[in-house]
């Protein structure tokens, strides 16, 4: 199965749950147990899932094969190639591919003078004035590759304005941009890239991440701070008949090995064809391409079994032909194995597992509500059976009690009314310390540090300070959670035992994992923006953009979602008391009515103890059908796990 079909099969997987989480939220509306805040999980949940993509980015130094890797892995079954490869350099700025649903065939490119603006990439992709559109013609491949060629576009510009722009300059090359005898610069016309492709594993959710070269990427710090961080597997493509060159290592090391992940982070040794000279016998070429595959990863220190030598543009040749001898020497399905067997697997795993936590949690408070009103029925049978046969006193006395017993639980209710009113203001509080108008007074905080500054390095202790006081914001916040938990567990606990409602323990959450990635982020800043000949060689306004465009992005980014997960969780900790307190309150009311109608011969206590079976019957019937709901789902998540047992593992691409 190659990794196109089994993407697809995730694809249908993917599909199937989303309408098991479907089905669950339209039973749990009908049946009136969901409230807005529930509904509005499983809403966002099902969001989630229909934008779940698997991002695979593809890094290395011009001249590689990137391009046509990209080509034989995802697209050879377009019958030719989509991405234009050809010698020299054929992606001068990130590219990304991808097909958004109600989408026009496209290429928009970023003109790389948007440079100049604050912006990131991230919020120019909202502005479409920005960027320059070309209509794809999606049925010819002439005319892909004639538009798709404009992403290898240059201009020339002067020293001064390629500075401005962000890139280094070094007359031998080596280092950055090589000045021409004219004294002008060959720089990207174009910032980034974004091809709108009608292709079958677009549009279930790929997206591919092709990068420029060495002198290309590291003028755009939002690629190693943002884009290859979040990609689910990072190729970094080495050319067998070159090895690992001193700008290849340059790539590997400031921007791969630091800034992403070492799990689906390969290394594919490209072009090997070049060893099938026709002269050696094959065990003789296949101990030299052991050799190369020992010595890179010596030189990478990186494992032999991270490394893929393979020739993409036989795998791309022997799939269109369908040959599949020439695919095997290609040893492109040794690569498509592993990305099959490691990286899509695990990636659905993590969308398994947060599919079945949420879904679950929520079916466990709709459970526990039904179970909560099957016992207020029970009781009310047990209180009316009890009735028969005694006298208008009786029923009298238990009127009574049903009183005190609401008496006693408004008497709790105002010790509940007092905890909400804390837990508001702590809430208020907790968010003070996450919100982005903390963000923005810490962000400008830091702006005046850097100018104040006399010299560039004055900007290192301004960036540091920065991070530090939004470290001490998370210890503040996480603080404020451990102090609502403790008061919740407390109120939990209290109404467990006072009133006998089922509520477990309210369920932990820590902010310490958005430390972390600040502590990342601010190691990789300090990696591309900090170092001492970066704040020795580079202009003071320059460095400062760059900071703000890219790392004060990526911290805002950070306590957006850090935001949301917060105000879920404040929700979602409050939902099980609030339900069950409502749902108390309504058994009171129905109890004391029953009684009322009784003791006013109203109605017969045969006829409500008859209704209040047929309500017994039906509470029973709903459990029975969420246990089913609940199956469903798990069976949904669990289907293509249990194919895989008995199959080759599915390449599942998320």
């Amino acid at each position: 199965m190659t990794l196109a079909e089994q993407f697809s099969a995730y694809s249908r997987w993917r599909n199937e749950t989303i309408d098991a989480v479907l089905k669950l939220r339209s039973w749990l509306n009908n049946n009136d147990v969901c409230d807005a805040q529930a509904d509005q999980r499983l809403y966002y949940l099902i969001e989630r899932l229909r934008a779940d993509k698997l991002i695979v980015a593809f890094v290395a130094e011009f001249s590689r094969g990137k391009s046509e890797l990209i080509n034989a892995i995802f697209f050879a079954g377009h019958g030719g190639r989509i991405l234009p490869s050809s010698a020299g350099r054929t992606t001068m700025c990130p590219t990304e591919l991808q097909w958004t649903p109600d989408s026009t065939p496209e290429l928009r490119l970023l003109p790389i003078g948007t440079r100049a603006r604050v912006e990131p990439v991230s919020e120019l992709k909202l502005l479409p004035e920005c960027w320059t559109v070309e209509l794809l013609d999606a049925g010819s491949a002439a005319s892909l590759q004639t538009t798709l060629a404009r992403v290898s576009e240059v201009i020339r510009v002067s020293e001064e304005v390629a500075l401005d722009l962000g890139f280094k300059i070094d007359p031998s090359g080596e280092t950055g941009l090589k000045p021409g005898t004219d004294g002008l610069v060959e720089v990207p016309k174009w910032r980034h890239a974004v091809i709108q492709f009608p292709h079958p594993l677009l549009e279930q959710g790929l997206v591919v991440l092709d990068t420029p070269g060495l002198n290309a990427i590291g003028a755009e710090p939002e690629l190693t701070l943002s884009l290859l961080p979040n990609a689910h597997a990072v190729l970094f493509i080495l050319a067998a008949d070159t090895g690992v060159t001193l700008s290849d290592m340059t790539v590997w090391r400031d921007f791969v090995s630091t800034s992403t992940r070492e799990k689906g982070r390969l290394v594919v040794l490209n072009k090997i064809d070049g060893l099938w000279d026709g002269l050696r016998e094959e065990a003789s070429i296949d101990s030299e391409i052991e050799r190369q595959v020992k010595s890179v990863s010596e030189t990478l220190e990186i494992g032999k079994d991270s490394i893929f030598p393979v020739s993409a543009q036989k795998g791309l040749v022997a799939r269109v032909n369908h040959d599949k001898a020439l695919l095997e020497k290609s040893r492109l399905p040794a690569l498509e194995q592993v990305l099959s067997e490691d990286l899509l697997p695990s990636k659905q795993e993590i969308v398994r597992d947060n599919t079945l936590g949420e879904t679950r949690d929520l079916i466990y408070q709709a459970s526990v509500l039904l179970q909560a009103r099957l016992s207020g029925v029970k009781g009310q049978l047990q209180e009316l059976d009890s009735l028969h046969g005694k006298n208008r006193g009786v029923v009298e006395y238990m009127m009574y009690k049903i009183r005190v017993e609401k008496d006693e639980f408004e008497q709790g209710l105002k010790k509940y009314y007092a905890v909400r009113s804390v837990f508001t203001g702590l809430s208020n509080q907790l968010l003070s310390h996450l919100g982005m108008d903390t963000l923005r007074t810490e962000t400008r905080k830091a702006r005046d540090s850097m100018l104040e500054s006399r010299f560039s390095l004055g900007l290192r202790e301004s960036m540091k300070d920065f991070f530090q006081r939004m470290r001490t914001h998370i210890t503040e916040a996480e603080s404020d959670i451990s102090e609502i938990y403790r008061m919740l567990d407390a109120m939990y606990k209290r109404f467990s035992v006072e009133h006998g409602l089922k509520l477990t323990p309210p369920e932990k959450f820590s902010v310490r994992r958005c430390e972390a990635e600040l502590n990342h982020l601010e190691s990789v800043c300090h990696r591309h923006l900090g170092t001492t000949l970066m704040l020795l060689t580079t202009e003071k306004h320059v460095l400062m953009k760059k900071f703000f465009e890219t790392a004060a992005v990526q911290v805002r980014r950070i306590f957006e979602v850090v935001n949301r997960d917060v105000e879920q969780w404040l929700r979602a900790v409050m939902a099980p008391l609030e339900i069950q307190v409502r749902e108390y309150q309504l058994q009171l009311k129905r109890r004391l009515e029953s009684v009322r109608r009784i003791h006013q011969a109203t109605d017969t206590l045969e006829n409500r103890v008859e209704e209040l079976k047929q309500g017994e019957l039906s509470i029973e019937t709903l459990i029975e059908e969420l246990t089913e709901l609940q199956e469903g789902i798990r069976q949904a998540l669990d289907s293509t796990i249990r194919r895989e047992e008995n199959a080759p593992r599915l390449a599942v691409v998320a």
